[in-house]
């Protein structure tokens, strides 16, 4: 089992995308570091030998994975909350960031929400 950057690579899956596994680590990106290793994109992590995973452990060291990347992304949304701008305000309310409609959809980011039944049978009562 390849450990690369804290995180187990799955066995059964191709090189290119067991990579993806690591935070901050695209389908691209994973592509481009195999092509510097001169890996096929089609090898299982299996199959990979120590000096492929050494490879590739050394490019990953110089690149801002898992927690660098996570620290940077959460201090990039700071960022935005705290001067103020329409996707901190959006960051800060928990609503869709990107401009996606919220009438309807947004379960996501709103949370499940309850409907209330029985209103229309109190109505028809009266």
């Amino acid at each position: 089992m390849a450990r690369i950057a804290g995180v187990d690579l799955p066995k059964n899956k191709h090189a290119v995308v067991g990579l993806t596994y690591i935070y901050g680590i695209g389908p691209s990106t994973a592509a481009k570091i195999l092509d510097e290793v001169k890996v096929a994109h089609n090898k299982k992590v299996d199959a990979l030998t120590d000096e492929e995973v050494s490879a590739i452990r050394n490019i990953i060291t110089s690149m801002k994975v898992e927690g660098a990347a996570r620290s940077e992304m959460q201090q990039n949304i700071k960022r935005l909350m705290d001067i103020g701008c329409y996707r901190g305000l959006r960051h800060r309310k928990g609503l869709p960031v990107r401009g996606q409609r919220t009438r309807t959809n947004s379960r996501t980011r709103k949370g499940r929400r309850k409907t209330v039944a029985g209103k229309k049978k109190a109505a028809a009562k009266k």
